[in-house]
Protein backbone atom coordinates (compact mmCIF):
# COMPACT_ATOMS: atom_id res chain seq x y z
CA UNK A 1 0.00 0.00 0.00
CA UNK A 2 2.96 2.19 0.75
CA UNK A 3 4.75 1.68 -2.55
CA UNK A 4 1.08 2.44 -4.76
CA UNK A 5 0.74 5.44 -2.59
CA UNK A 6 4.55 6.56 -3.33
CA UNK A 7 3.90 5.91 -6.98
CA UNK A 8 0.36 7.93 -7.11
CA UNK A 9 1.97 10.97 -5.36
CA UNK A 10 4.80 10.79 -8.05
CA UNK A 11 2.03 10.89 -10.27
CA UNK A 12 0.39 13.71 -9.03
CA UNK A 13 3.80 15.32 -8.75
CA UNK A 14 4.40 14.58 -12.37
CA UNK A 15 1.45 15.80 -13.91
CA UNK A 16 1.09 19.51 -11.76
CA UNK A 17 4.86 19.90 -13.26
CA UNK A 18 3.79 18.88 -16.88
CA UNK A 19 0.94 21.33 -16.31
CA UNK A 20 3.09 23.93 -14.91
CA UNK A 21 5.39 23.90 -17.74
CA UNK A 22 2.42 23.86 -20.48
CA UNK A 23 0.88 27.34 -18.54
CA UNK A 24 4.68 28.64 -18.35
CA UNK A 25 4.65 27.66 -22.46
CA UNK A 26 1.31 29.09 -23.11
CA UNK A 27 1.74 32.39 -21.21
CA UNK A 28 5.21 32.94 -23.10
CA UNK A 29 3.60 32.07 -26.33
CA UNK A 30 6.87 33.92 -28.05
CA UNK A 31 5.50 37.29 -26.42
CA UNK A 32 8.05 39.49 -26.35
CA UNK A 33 9.04 40.68 -23.20
CA UNK A 34 7.98 44.75 -22.16
CA UNK A 35 8.67 47.18 -19.39
CA UNK A 36 5.79 49.69 -17.73
CA UNK A 37 7.11 53.42 -17.63
CA UNK A 38 6.61 55.07 -14.82
CA UNK A 39 5.99 58.71 -15.02
CA UNK A 40 4.60 61.32 -13.03
CA UNK A 41 0.48 61.39 -12.83
CA UNK A 42 -1.49 64.10 -11.40
CA UNK A 43 -4.27 64.35 -8.95
CA UNK A 44 -7.75 64.39 -10.64
CA UNK A 45 -9.26 65.68 -7.79
CA UNK A 46 -7.47 68.98 -7.73
CA UNK A 47 -9.37 70.06 -11.40
CA UNK A 48 -12.62 71.45 -11.26
CA UNK A 49 -15.56 70.03 -12.51
CA UNK A 50 -18.41 71.40 -14.63
CA UNK A 51 -22.05 71.93 -14.03
CA UNK A 52 -22.89 68.10 -14.79
CA UNK A 53 -19.93 67.01 -12.55
CA UNK A 54 -17.37 65.47 -14.87
CA UNK A 55 -13.44 67.22 -14.57
CA UNK A 56 -12.27 69.49 -16.89
CA UNK A 57 -8.93 67.96 -18.57
CA UNK A 58 -8.54 70.50 -21.14
CA UNK A 59 -10.10 74.86 -20.16
CA UNK A 60 -8.75 75.85 -23.73
CA UNK A 61 -6.29 78.31 -21.45
CA UNK A 62 -4.21 75.51 -20.06
CA UNK A 63 -2.48 72.08 -20.55
CA UNK A 64 -1.98 71.85 -16.93
CA UNK A 65 -2.25 67.83 -16.31
CA UNK A 66 -1.13 66.95 -20.20
CA UNK A 67 2.06 65.77 -21.31
CA UNK A 68 3.57 63.40 -24.34
CA UNK A 69 3.28 59.54 -24.06
CA UNK A 70 6.59 57.84 -22.19
CA UNK A 71 7.53 62.07 -22.11
CA UNK A 72 7.76 64.17 -18.85
CA UNK A 73 6.55 67.02 -21.40
CA UNK A 74 4.24 68.33 -24.28
CA UNK A 75 5.60 67.73 -27.37
CA UNK A 76 6.51 70.97 -29.38
CA UNK A 77 3.86 70.26 -31.55
CA UNK A 78 0.71 70.33 -29.57
CA UNK A 79 -0.75 73.40 -28.36
CA UNK A 80 -3.50 75.88 -27.56
CA UNK A 81 -4.91 77.67 -30.68
CA UNK A 82 -8.34 79.81 -30.38
CA UNK A 83 -9.25 77.72 -27.17
CA UNK A 84 -8.73 74.17 -28.84
CA UNK A 85 -5.88 71.72 -27.96
CA UNK A 86 -4.17 71.62 -31.41
CA UNK A 87 -1.78 69.19 -32.92
CA UNK A 88 0.24 71.06 -35.50
CA UNK A 89 1.77 69.22 -38.39
CA UNK A 90 4.13 72.07 -39.62
CA UNK A 91 6.55 74.69 -38.12
CA UNK A 92 10.11 76.02 -38.71
CA UNK A 93 10.98 75.74 -35.62
CA UNK A 94 9.64 71.97 -35.15
CA UNK A 95 10.94 68.74 -35.79
CA UNK A 96 9.88 64.93 -35.10
CA UNK A 97 11.22 64.94 -31.85
CA UNK A 98 8.79 67.77 -31.24
CA UNK A 99 5.86 65.26 -31.74
CA UNK A 100 3.92 62.03 -30.09
CA UNK A 101 1.44 61.27 -28.57
CA UNK A 102 -0.01 63.28 -25.77
CA UNK A 103 -1.65 62.28 -22.95
CA UNK A 104 -3.79 63.24 -19.67
CA UNK A 105 -1.47 61.55 -16.51
CA UNK A 106 -4.26 59.58 -14.25
CA UNK A 107 -5.39 56.38 -14.48
CA UNK A 108 -8.76 56.24 -15.40
CA UNK A 109 -11.31 52.92 -14.84
CA UNK A 110 -14.98 53.73 -15.40
CA UNK A 111 -15.79 57.03 -16.81
CA UNK A 112 -17.44 58.93 -19.60
CA UNK A 113 -15.25 61.18 -21.56
CA UNK A 114 -16.77 63.78 -23.56
CA UNK A 115 -14.76 65.96 -26.41
CA UNK A 116 -15.74 67.82 -29.56
CA UNK A 117 -12.86 67.00 -32.79
CA UNK A 118 -11.61 68.29 -36.02
CA UNK A 119 -9.52 66.96 -38.60
CA UNK A 120 -7.52 68.57 -41.61
CA UNK A 121 -8.12 67.59 -45.30
CA UNK A 122 -7.25 63.70 -45.26
CA UNK A 123 -6.40 64.17 -41.88
CA UNK A 124 -5.89 60.58 -39.69
CA UNK A 125 -6.13 60.95 -35.70
CA UNK A 126 -7.32 58.70 -33.18
CA UNK A 127 -8.23 58.43 -28.91
CA UNK A 128 -7.19 55.96 -26.59
CA UNK A 129 -8.08 54.91 -23.08
CA UNK A 130 -7.33 52.57 -20.61
CA UNK A 131 -3.62 53.13 -22.13
CA UNK A 132 -0.47 52.05 -20.30
CA UNK A 133 2.71 53.96 -21.03
CA UNK A 134 4.88 50.55 -22.24
CA UNK A 135 8.72 51.69 -22.60
CA UNK A 136 9.78 51.85 -26.59
CA UNK A 137 6.07 51.35 -27.36
CA UNK A 138 3.47 53.06 -29.58
CA UNK A 139 0.71 54.08 -27.05
CA UNK A 140 -2.19 51.45 -29.73
CA UNK A 141 -0.31 48.43 -28.43
CA UNK A 142 -1.95 48.68 -25.02
CA UNK A 143 -5.34 50.53 -26.10
CA UNK A 144 -8.54 50.38 -28.15
CA UNK A 145 -8.51 53.19 -30.72
CA UNK A 146 -11.81 55.26 -31.50
CA UNK A 147 -10.68 56.46 -34.66
CA UNK A 148 -10.58 60.23 -35.97
CA UNK A 149 -10.26 60.63 -39.92
CA UNK A 150 -11.80 62.36 -42.58
CA UNK A 151 -13.44 59.70 -44.21
CA UNK A 152 -13.84 61.27 -47.76
CA UNK A 153 -10.65 61.79 -48.41
CA UNK A 154 -8.15 59.62 -46.38
CA UNK A 155 -7.38 56.01 -47.71
CA UNK A 156 -7.69 54.64 -44.44
CA UNK A 157 -11.41 54.79 -44.97
CA UNK A 158 -11.62 52.35 -47.49
CA UNK A 159 -9.31 49.92 -45.85
CA UNK A 160 -10.03 47.80 -43.04
CA UNK A 161 -13.55 45.94 -42.91
CA UNK A 162 -16.99 47.13 -44.02
CA UNK A 163 -15.65 50.64 -43.02
CA UNK A 164 -13.58 49.87 -39.48
CA UNK A 165 -11.22 52.23 -39.72
CA UNK A 166 -13.86 55.47 -40.35
CA UNK A 167 -14.24 57.95 -37.80
CA UNK A 168 -15.92 56.95 -34.51
CA UNK A 169 -15.51 53.21 -35.12
CA UNK A 170 -13.20 50.74 -32.97
CA UNK A 171 -10.00 50.91 -35.03
CA UNK A 172 -9.78 47.87 -37.55
CA UNK A 173 -12.36 45.76 -35.32
CA UNK A 174 -15.87 47.33 -35.13
CA UNK A 175 -17.18 49.61 -37.18
CA UNK A 176 -18.83 52.99 -36.52
CA UNK A 177 -22.60 52.47 -37.31
CA UNK A 178 -24.20 54.81 -38.73
CA UNK A 179 -21.22 56.45 -39.91
CA UNK A 180 -22.09 60.07 -39.53
CA UNK A 181 -18.97 61.85 -39.38
CA UNK A 182 -18.90 65.83 -40.35
CA UNK A 183 -15.98 66.46 -43.16
CA UNK A 184 -13.00 67.31 -42.53
CA UNK A 185 -13.13 71.06 -41.05
CA UNK A 186 -16.43 70.86 -39.37
CA UNK A 187 -16.70 69.75 -35.40
CA UNK A 188 -18.01 66.73 -34.50
CA UNK A 189 -18.60 65.52 -30.85
CA UNK A 190 -17.68 62.35 -29.53
CA UNK A 191 -18.12 60.26 -26.34
CA UNK A 192 -16.80 56.90 -24.95
CA UNK A 193 -18.34 55.33 -21.89
CA UNK A 194 -16.29 52.46 -20.51
CA UNK A 195 -18.59 50.96 -17.90
CA UNK A 196 -17.00 47.75 -16.02
CA UNK A 197 -15.47 46.75 -19.44
CA UNK A 198 -18.73 47.52 -21.39
CA UNK A 199 -17.51 50.28 -23.61
CA UNK A 200 -19.73 52.25 -25.78
CA UNK A 201 -18.92 54.92 -28.51
CA UNK A 202 -20.76 57.89 -29.53
CA UNK A 203 -20.45 60.15 -32.97
CA UNK A 204 -22.64 63.33 -32.97
CA UNK A 205 -25.00 62.12 -30.76
CA UNK A 206 -25.69 58.91 -31.95
CA UNK A 207 -24.59 55.46 -30.46
CA UNK A 208 -22.33 53.89 -33.25
CA UNK A 209 -20.15 51.29 -31.57
CA UNK A 210 -20.56 48.85 -28.22
CA UNK A 211 -18.87 45.51 -27.36
CA UNK A 212 -17.41 44.26 -24.10
CA UNK A 213 -13.58 43.86 -23.28
CA UNK A 214 -11.93 41.11 -21.27
CA UNK A 215 -14.22 38.34 -22.76
CA UNK A 216 -14.06 35.71 -25.41
CA UNK A 217 -15.98 37.96 -28.00
CA UNK A 218 -13.00 40.92 -27.46
CA UNK A 219 -10.70 37.85 -28.04
CA UNK A 220 -12.22 36.90 -30.84
CA UNK A 221 -12.12 40.87 -32.38
CA UNK A 222 -8.28 40.78 -31.37
CA UNK A 223 -7.59 37.64 -33.85
CA UNK A 224 -9.63 38.94 -36.73
CA UNK A 225 -7.19 42.51 -36.33
CA UNK A 226 -3.79 43.86 -37.23
CA UNK A 227 -3.63 43.13 -33.41
CA UNK A 228 -3.92 39.02 -33.79
CA UNK A 229 -1.76 36.65 -31.63
CA UNK A 230 0.00 35.47 -34.98
CA UNK A 231 0.64 38.88 -36.53
CA UNK A 232 1.39 41.11 -33.32
CA UNK A 233 2.37 39.01 -29.89
CA UNK A 234 2.79 41.65 -27.96
CA UNK A 235 0.08 43.82 -28.89
CA UNK A 236 -2.22 40.64 -28.59
CA UNK A 237 -1.16 40.14 -25.28
CA UNK A 238 -1.55 44.34 -23.86
CA UNK A 239 -5.05 44.76 -25.65
CA UNK A 240 -6.48 41.34 -24.59
CA UNK A 241 -5.49 42.38 -20.64
CA UNK A 242 -6.39 46.09 -22.17
CA UNK A 243 -5.72 47.97 -18.41
CA UNK A 244 -3.52 44.93 -16.74
CA UNK A 245 -4.53 44.20 -13.28
CA UNK A 246 -5.77 47.47 -11.96
CA UNK A 247 -8.37 47.46 -15.37
CA UNK A 248 -7.30 51.20 -15.83
CA UNK A 249 -5.06 53.47 -17.96
CA UNK A 250 -4.29 57.42 -19.31
CA UNK A 251 -6.78 58.64 -22.02
CA UNK A 252 -4.44 59.95 -25.27
CA UNK A 253 -4.86 61.84 -28.37
CA UNK A 254 -2.83 60.56 -31.38
CA UNK A 255 -0.30 62.24 -33.68
CA UNK A 256 -0.77 60.51 -36.92
CA UNK A 257 0.88 63.39 -38.92
CA UNK A 258 -1.68 65.07 -39.39
CA UNK A 259 -3.58 68.60 -37.89
CA UNK A 260 -6.25 67.51 -35.45
CA UNK A 261 -8.27 70.34 -33.30
CA UNK A 262 -9.77 69.30 -30.01
CA UNK A 263 -11.88 70.98 -27.12
CA UNK A 264 -14.30 70.56 -23.84
CA UNK A 265 -12.51 67.47 -22.79
CA UNK A 266 -14.12 66.18 -19.97
CA UNK A 267 -14.43 62.89 -17.67
CA UNK A 268 -16.59 62.28 -15.42
CA UNK A 269 -15.52 59.37 -13.49
CA UNK A 270 -18.27 56.82 -12.47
Amino acid sequence: MKKRFMYMIGAVVLLSATICQAQDGAAGNNVPQYVLNNLPKVDITKFQKNADGAYVLFNGASLEGWRGYNKEKVPGKWGIEDGALKFSSKGADRTKEDGGDIIFAYDFKNFELEFEWKISHAGNSGVFFLAKEVKDQAIYISSPEYQLLDNDNHPDAKQGVDGNRKSGSLYDMIPAKPQNGNPAGEWNKAKIIVNNGTVTHYQNGEKVVEYTLWTSDWTTLLQASKFSQEKWPLAFELLNNVGGPSKSGVIGFQDHGDDVWLKNITVKVL
